[in-house]
């Protein structure tokens, strides 16, 4: 699992790469909490595009950064879901508290 961070202004972007599992979501969870930390940005986004399998860490992974940005009251959305994953993230109750958008 990779991460890459983009950050402008009250904007930033998360691409996560690979596979998100218990180990690679900690890397993931650490490297994007140490940016919003310091930047506090008002939106998040976590870019799911290249992202090949997710297992219940991803859920735990989203759920935390939700958490965060509500500290600094921003939002978070997750873009580039697959049709399946954005079902998996509905029945978990994650389409109440982000916004979610399928990959086009």
């Amino acid at each position: 699992m990779n991460v890459t961070i983009e950050s402008s202004g009250d904007l930033m972007v998360a691409y996560l790469i690979g596979e998100i599992d218990h180990h690679s979501a900690a890397v993931v969870r650490e490297k994007i909490d140490n940016v919003v930390s310091f930047k506090k940005p008002k939106h998040l986004i976590l870019d799911f595009k290249n992202v090949s399998f997710m297992d219940s860490s991803g859920i735990g992974l989203i759920m935390g950064r939700y958490r965060l940005m509500q500290s600094f009251k921003g939002s978070v959305e997750v873009r580039g879901i697959t049709e399946q994953t954005k079902k998996l993230m509905e029945i978990s109750g994650l389409s109440s508290i982000v916004i979610l958008k399928e990959k086009q």
